[in-house]
């Protein structure tokens, strides 16, 4: 073998295999395993939260299994492609995501929108399929509010007030939308990444508590107004108190913090979880699916998904801090937004230190356009480590 170069048989290889090997042996290993057990014990987790209704029902208990392993399939293949490309050519192609993730979130709010669970977000495909634009304006709004406010300035720090302006008023279209099917968990991620970045990219102080002050005043407006639906009322009204309404809005977060205690330091075993086989905590497969955990795998299998999860957003704090510009640094910093309030509000809800908003746990519940997204943010934070380095 000729070494460094060659292979078995002498000949060198080409400049795109060299280029292929090396761009491999940088990517951040410790990101993409910790994404991977992720989702080897999600997998495991909707297998067993979704079998045994399936068999009663009279259908394939490996349905569900079956979608989301294809769902994976798919996620991985576009957190490949995500990765591989240069992420500065998304300063350039940023409205052009933006806009298409609008337009979706638009067409979900026609006839040709279908309403699951009490919310107008989903788009029928066929098949048993379904998509949900909402998960896809997440990376819209990243890529767009990273450009807007990393563009380099001449003598100013951080984003100047038109920027600003310009940034927040885009971010309230998407938002606005959201709240329209109604989906108060997605415009909540929509706040925080706004806030992150604007944090992120050096905006004044006084913008960004400027900006939470304003976002509590709204909710506070939006409950005295009676904006919200009933049900999204009650929620609220449960987390307070679950217990003063155990058969109605409080049953789900009772529910939820009995199934996750009764697991114990070590669970009951996969598959053998009784709350989850009895189906008490609703959507276990999706919203709720951090129940399956706590009580089949108990505190130690609970945590060890927290810290995983804890691994991916520290592996991307450290990738926006090692970034190659204010672009590349803002794109991770929005990635990391997102996915902690994500797994905060999803983990909270579910031990009842949160109200339900309905956000699945990121790269663990099942859904395909969630599980779509999450890749792709995965894809994102690997593009801006694998580009750190500016003159490679």
């Amino acid at each position: 073998m000729i070494s460094g170069y060659g292979d078995t048989f002498g000949r060198r290889r080409s400049w795109p295999g060299r280029l292929a090997e090396s761009s491999l042996r940088r990517l951040d290993w410790t990101l993409i395993g910790a994404v991977g057990v992720l989702s080897i014990i999600g997998s495991l987790l909707v297998f067993s939260a979704t079998r045994a209704s399936l068999a009663e029902a009279g259908a394939d208990p490996e349905s569900f299994i079956k979608k989301h392993l294809l769902n994976l399939a798919i996620g991985l293949l576009l957190g490949g492609v995500t990765a591989a490309l240069d992420y500065r050519l998304l300063r350039a192609y940023a409205p052009i995501v933006y806009a298409a993730a609008c337009i979706g979130l638009v067409v979900v709010l026609t006839p040709l929108g279908a309403t699951i669970n009490g919310s107008h977000s989903w788009i029928p495909l066929g098949g048993g399929f379904q998509l949900q634009p909402s998960e896809f304006a997440k990376v819209g709004m990243v890529v767009l509010l990273a450009m807007l406010l990393g563009e380099p300035r001449d003598g100013e720090v951080g984003p100047g007030r038109r920027d600003i302006l310009i940034a927040l008023a885009l971010a309230a279209l998407p938002a606005a939308l959201v709240m329209l099917q109604p989906d108060l968990g997605t415009t909540l991620v929509f706040g925080m990444v706004t806030i992150g970045m604007l944090g992120v990219s050096g905006a004044p102080k006084r913008w960004v508590f400027g900006l939470v002050g304003a976002a509590a005043s709204a909710a506070l407006a939006v409950w005295w107004l009676h904006l919200l639906k009933p049900y999204q009322i009650n929620r609220f009204t449960a987390f307070a108190d679950p217990s003063k309404d155990p058969r109605g809005a409080g049953y789900n977060a009772q529910q939820a913090r009995i199934t996750v205690g009764s697991g114990g330091l070590l669970g009951k075993g996969l598959f053998h979880g009784e709350q989850t086989t009895g189906h008490f905590v609703p959507e276990q497969h999706t919203d709720f699916i951090f129940t399956v955990a706590g009580e089949e795998l108990g505190f130690v299998g609970a945590a060890l998904i927290t810290v995983l999860l804890g691994v991916v957003l520290w592996r991307g704090l450290r990738i926006a801090t090692q970034a190659a510009d204010l672009f590349g640094m803002l794109v991770a910093g929005g990635v990391v937004c997102w996915l902690a309030f994500q797994t905060f509000e999803n983990i909270g809800m579910t031990v009842g230190i949160m109200p339900i908003t309905g956000l699945p746990l990121p790269f663990v519940s099942y859904g395909g356009s969630a599980t779509f997204a999450n890749m792709i943010a995965l894809g994102l934070l690997e593009a801006v480590h694998l580009r750190r380095n500016p003159y490679e």
